[in-house]
């Protein structure tokens, strides 16, 4: 893979006499041997720093193959959050606030961003035409033609695209896929996945200036231009389908694209999906409580529950995944799993002893996520794909962002299996994509 602003490909740090093992991939002592210049670091720039921008700047910074370069945030007290987090793991970092005039730094290998839903296909598509490499928080854009761009613009320009779906690097996940596409519980043809919170009412807003030391002009960014309300940043655009996209694509993704994975399905033939905003009566757009279906013809069965503002457990997980098929069933909660033979009885069980919170917005558990950024850092200097590649991210984020355009619609949804595109609904078709502010369209 060739970067023409500054060198042929990354150089790896020496590793002589030692087998590695990163997401799953075997590294042996030889493959690093081969690399040449083995001392230098892959310089990485992190883009939103709020939350869990902060803490993911400081994993990286902490790998002893990167180092943080540039913090960049639009708002003065997130920027002062990243350069705290990556100054307490030993960094130096130099500050922007304009993303665009740091990826004109050739010095910059690596972008990471972890910023509204708005901004993400904006960031990873100027990242790769700058000719950086992109780890990117889920989802693959705001919406399914932004992920198309992502995928487009990563193989134009042939970079490397990670996206945060970072159970794709799990040791247990792994295992437990392995054990699933062995026939472990037979044939499967139905998976439910669920994520359950206790989120509170975000209010009634009402339209007020921009606090002191954020850039809501840069905030929005390719977004059209809205008035700037007081209970939109830092936290609830999510719920705002200018600039988020829901529960849905904020946490629904992660068990989705596990679930695809394990059944080896790409697109569906029919989605649909129930809901309301029923907990509260506020400015919340979205669905806080939501079911979204998805058939894969007469294959398999796909279905995600979705309680932002409950907190009762499903099969005792605050999120987790259930695979039935024709020789029993199989959980995939976390970083573990237990089978089940037609009878209910547990047959098998890989316990894990990671501490994971899902209903963490910021951190789950910081020591998997590190594994997602080794495997990051290690498909740059190998020149490989990585384990959450953009393109097969990219398929699990269009399932959940069809199962919000049948929501939105309230239409049943005939889809094209072999792209994912609507078919015969002009009205869901029209949020297949967006508009922009003028002089910030995406393009190739």
């Amino acid at each position: 893979m060739k970067n023409t602003s500054r060198r042929t490909f990354i150089k790896q740090t020496t590793a002589a006499g030692l087998g590695l093992t990163l997401g799953g991939m075997s590294l042996s002592a030889r493959s690093y041997a081969n690399i040449v210049g083995a001392n230098e670091r892959i310089q990485v720039a992190i883009m939103g720093t709020n939350g869990r921008g902060a803490v993911m700047s400081q994993l990286f910074q902490q790998n002893k193959q990167a180092n943080v370069c540039y913090v960049c945030d639009v708002d003065e007290k997130a920027l002062a959050k990243g350069v705290k987090a990556v100054s307490d793991a030993g960094g130096n970092p130099k500050t922007e606030k304009d993303i665009r005039k740091l990826l004109a730094d050739k010095s910059v290998d690596a972008l990471y961003y972890a910023t509204p839903d708005h901004w993400h296909a904006a960031a990873a598509v100027m990242a790769c035409q700058a000719g950086k490499h992109v780890y990117g928080e889920k989802p693959c854009g705001h919406n399914p033609r932004e992920g198309e761009l992502m995928v487009a613009a990563a193989r134009k320009y042939n970079r490397i695209v990670q996206i945060g779906a970072q159970r794709r690097s799990w040791p247990g996940v792994i295992e437990a896929i392995r054990e699933l596409q062995s026939g472990a519980i037979g044939k499967a043809y139905y998976a439910r996945g669920w994520y359950t919170n206790r989120r509170t009412s975000i209010g009634l807003g009402k339209a007020s200036v921009a606090p002191s030391g954020l850039d809501f002009d840069l905030w929005q960014g390719p977004a059209p231009r809205r008035s700037y309300r007081d209970n939109l940043v830092h936290y609830n655009w999510h719920w705002f389908w200018h600039w988020g996209t829901g529960e849905a694509l904020n946490n629904g993704t992660h068990e989705i694209d596990l679930i695809r994975w394990g059944l080896g399905v790409d697109y569906p033939t029919q989605v649909s999906s129930e809901g309301s905003r029923f907990a509260f009566k506020d400015d919340w757009e979205c669905p806080d409580t939501q079911v979204i279906n998805l058939q894969f013809g007469n294959d398999c069965l796909v279905t995600w529950e979705g309680r932002s503002c409950n907190g009762r457990h499903s099969e005792g997980g605050d999120r987790g995944e259930v695979f039935y098929g024709t020789e029993g069933s199989m959980e995939t909660g976390h970083n573990g799993y237990r089978i089940f033979d037609q009878r209910n009885k547990l047959v098998k069980e890989v316990a894990s002893t990671d501490v994971i919170d899902g209903t963490n917005t910021a951190s789950p558990a910081a020591h998997l996520d590190a594994i997602h950024i080794a495997d990051f850092l290690d498909a740059i200097k190998n020149n490989r794909r990585p384990n959450a590649d953009v393109a097969e991210l990219h398929k699990s984020t269009v399932l959940v962002q069809l199962g919000n355009i049948a929501w939105r619609t309230g239409e049943r949804l005939a889809i094209d299996p072999s792209d994912g595109h609507i078919l015969s609904s002009p009205s869901a078709q029209a949020l297949w994509s967006r508009s922009y502010e003028p002089g910030w369209e995406i393009g190739l």
